[in-house]
């Protein structure tokens, strides 16, 4: 059984006048209920809430519509509802926590590091070779060796 917080329609035609009644969902909007807890006049704006009859449906799990919702915050039920709730309804630290319940972290860019500055280039030293000679004797004698052997 889902119970709501709502009104139900009460007075004259083009005279409107609202019950806060909390009531099973599935029944109609004038319909049965099983208690009032307030009323409220549309025309001056006012509205009557018995704020401990609230309380308890509230922690018995009851949902207030969207318009009893309104009128609740405003009178500060619903925050005093929320501070009396307690740590029970808190997620324990051993369930797997969603991406989305986490706050959200600042976005940070990663600034990269200036490059260093460059240094001058070195002059490479290669070690001192040998002159080349134009002929080469090693070899010479090698391609002179193969011709004889064929």
């Amino acid at each position: 059984m889902s119970v709501k917080l709502r009104m139900t329609k009460f007075g004259r035609h083009k005279d409107p006048f609202f019950r806060i009644v909390a009531a099973d969902s599935r029944f109609a909007r004038d319909g049965r209920y099983s208690e009032q807890v307030g009323t409220f006049d549309p025309e001056t704006g006012k509205a009557d809430i018995n704020e401990e009859l609230v309380m308890k449906w509230l922690k018995a799990g009851a949902t207030p519509s969207d318009s009893i919702k309104t009128l609740l915050t405003e009178m500060g039920i619903i925050a005093k509802f929320n501070a009396t709730k307690s740590p029970s309804h808190k997620k324990s630290k051993t369930v797997k926590k969603n991406k989305f319940d986490r706050p959200a972290k600042p976005k940070v860019k990663k600034v990269k590091p200036a490059p260093a500055p460059k240094a001058a280039p070195k002059a490479e030293t290669k070690p001192a070779e040998a002159p080349k000679d134009e002929a080469k004797p090693a070899e010479a004698p090698k391609a002179e060796e193969k011709k004889e052997n064929k």
